[in-house]
Formats: C-alpha cells, sequence, structure tokens
C-alpha cells in the first residue's frame, strides 16, 4: 500500500499481564498510548480497562490476568509503517520473543485499518476459518482475523465503537459482542473504572 497522504482511522487493541519498566499492566498500556502518539499516531478515543482470565496453550489456572483495551486512533502511517511502529513499542516495554500466548508486559494488535482488507478477502478469508487460533502471518492483517472471536477485545472495541462494521462480515461491534456473550466468550472479563487515555480533546 502506498503511503498516506491523508489521516486514517485505525482501531488497535492492547493487552498484558506482566509488569514493565513503567509498572502494572495498566501503566504500561497509558504509557504506550502516549509513545504512539510521538510516532504520529494520535489517539481519538480509549475505552476503559478490563481484566480477562489468562487463556494459555498448557490451560495453566494460575497465569495472572491480563489488561485489555482498545483505542481508536489516526495516522497517515501506511500498515506496514503502523506494525512496524506497534512493534518497536512493545520491545521498548519489554515484550520479548516467547512462547505463543505466553505472558507479556505488552501486546498491540492493528484491529483495523480504516476499511481496509488485507494482504486480500481471500487470504483473510483463510486465516479466519484456520483451526489455528494464533495463525497470523508476517505482514499487516486487516481486520484482525480474530477480533470478531474475543470477548477481551469486543467488549473495550463496544465501548468506543459500537456501530463500528466489520468490513469483511458486516456484523457491527456490539453485534459481534452479543454473539460473543452468547457463545461464552466473554466469561471472567471484568470492566474496571481506570482509563488511561479517555476520549482526546
Amino acid at each position: 500500500m502506498e503511503k498516506c497522504d491523508q489521516n486514517i482511522e485505525v482501531l488497535l487493541a492492547f493487552g498484558g499481564n506482566l509488569p514493565s519498566a513503567v509498572g502494572t499492566p495498566d501503566a504500561t498500556i497509558g504509557a504506550a498510548v502516549l509513545a504512539l502518539a510521538s510516532e504520529g499516531v494520535e489517539l481519538i478515543q480509549f475505552s476503559a480497562l478490563y481484566h480477562s482470565p489468562a487463556v494459555t496453550l498448557d490451560e495453566n489456572t494460575h497465569a495472572p490476568a491480563y489488561t485489555n483495551a482498545v483505542g481508536l486512533f489516526s495516522t497517515k502511517l501506511t500498515p506496514d509503517e503502523l506494525l512496524e511502529v506497534t512493534q518497536g513499542i512493545e520491545r521498548k516495554f519489554g515484550r520479548a520473543a516467547g512462547a505463543r500466548w505466553s505472558a507479556r508486559t505488552l501486546d498491540i494488535d492493528l484491529l483495523a485499518y480504516g476499511g481496509a482488507v488485507l494482504p486480500n478477502r481471500g487470504i483473510w478469508l483463510e486465516l479466519e476459518a484456520s483451526d489455528d487460533p494464533a495463525a497470523i502471518l508476517p505482514e499487516p492483517v486487516v481486520p484482525h482475523p480474530r477480533l470478531h472471536k474475543r470477548g477481551f477485545v469486543l467488549k473495550p472495541l463496544a465501548d468506543i465503537a459500537p456501530d463500528w462494521r466489520h468490513p469483511v462480515l458486516g456484523s457491527t461491534a456490539v453485534a459481534m459482542l452479543k454473539q460473543a456473550e452468547s457463545q461464552g466468550l466473554c466469561e471472567g472479563i471484568e470492566k474496571l473504572a481506570y482509563q488511561p487515555g479517555g476520549q482526546a480533546k
């Protein structure tokens, strides 16, 4: 995708369940939002924080709960540039390579980039249908192929963009959340009072 000459609205999901150099996962997420602003990714609106049970491949019931949130941002970065920025911020706050679904200080996922479907609709549909729940490509994939199956993403997303419509599935954030709730995908997810970003002025 060519470099943007206008601002694009993007949705980013944040998560973490280990402390970083700046403190708790709550504090890390707040610091990550500030770091994004310095890279040309400006906050428009930020959800409340949520706690969600950790899901691990080894079914470890003692893993610390995750803090999750979703933010709406504006940027002129291309999807590739944005992915590079988010991965750099993850590393800045202590994200290290480890086992899939392992505990981490910070995770930033690109949920949506305007109304784009990347790399293309056919590959997106293959990833969405994959039996591998962590299947992903090194290049940007939007919308995120698992967002409609993750209660810890849909709850904060519905906070700030209830009418956002999935560019492939056509469902709104609220409709996808209701479906996820009916499938038991939102159990144990609790909304917190603290909100690190708030609505941008």
